[in-house]
């Protein structure tokens, strides 16, 4: 079996690994990959498109195949404004998977967050989980909903915080046993190999995936 998958978000922390992933193993034959800007990178099962997110709606035609995996995401920091940190965070996964929804893609994969609850107080969590519901109104034929704890990787930029979370995360970890193992930190490359393997199941339905269920997936 040969499949096609769409993903929007491979400059990540998770994209980029899965975008690897995908490019790298057979079962996945064309690679449609929706970028804000040229990445540069070359392979011949990689179709490349930059797009304007804020109108999606003009490359519906892309969005087809057997997996659509949003990895888009971003943070406080990087977005001040709440406004368009809502629109990364909630509209465009919501857009892309009624575009699929539409277009009959056989599934959806969603990186969330531990803790998304849509009547949370905090902000970030509040998006993460009213994202969930909405996406899950659109009636997608199989939906996966990754919430990973906190991430491990190599990231493009610096964060002081996560700087000093993960050596702290790497002695702490083993103390988390029994129901706390869904609060250890993971590696994104694991989150992303899970979202593959996941993939090439013929599933349907609603999968909600913690840290604990992503490694044992991995």
């Amino acid at each position: 079996m040969s499949y096609k998958a769409i993903i929007a978000g491979s400059t990540g922390l998770i994209g980029s690994h899965l975008l690897n992933i995908l490019l790298n193993n057979d079962e996945y034959s064309h690679v449609v990959s929706l970028v804000r800007k040229k990445t540069g990178i070359a392979h011949h099962k990689l179709r490349e498109v930059v797009v304007d997110f804020d109108k999606l709606n003009e490359y519906e035609q892309l969005i087809a195949g057997h997996a659509l995996f949003c990895c888009l995401g971003s943070t406080q920091k990087k977005t001040p404004d709440l406004k368009v940190y809502y629109k990364i965070d909630h509209d465009y996964p919501l857009q892309l998977a009624q575009l699929a929804f539409k277009n009959g893609v056989e599934q959806y994969h969603l990186i969330s967050s531990m803790g998304a609850n849509s009547g949370a107080s905090n902000f970030y969590l509040k998006t993460k989980g009213e994202a969930e519901e909405d996406i899950i109104q659109t009636g997608v034929n199989c939906l996966h909903i990754y919430r990973p704890a906190f991430l491990t990787g190599d990231r493009k930029e610096y964060r002081f915080a996560e700087k000093i979370l993960t050596p702290f995360m790497a002695i702490i970890n083993p103390l988390l046993i029994g129901g706390l193992k869904k609060y250890r930190s993971i590696p994104a490359q694991t989150v992303a190999m899970a979202m593959y393997k996941e993939s090439l199941k013929n599933s349907e339905g609603m999968f909600i995936h913690l840290s604990d269920n992503i490694k044992q997936i991995a």
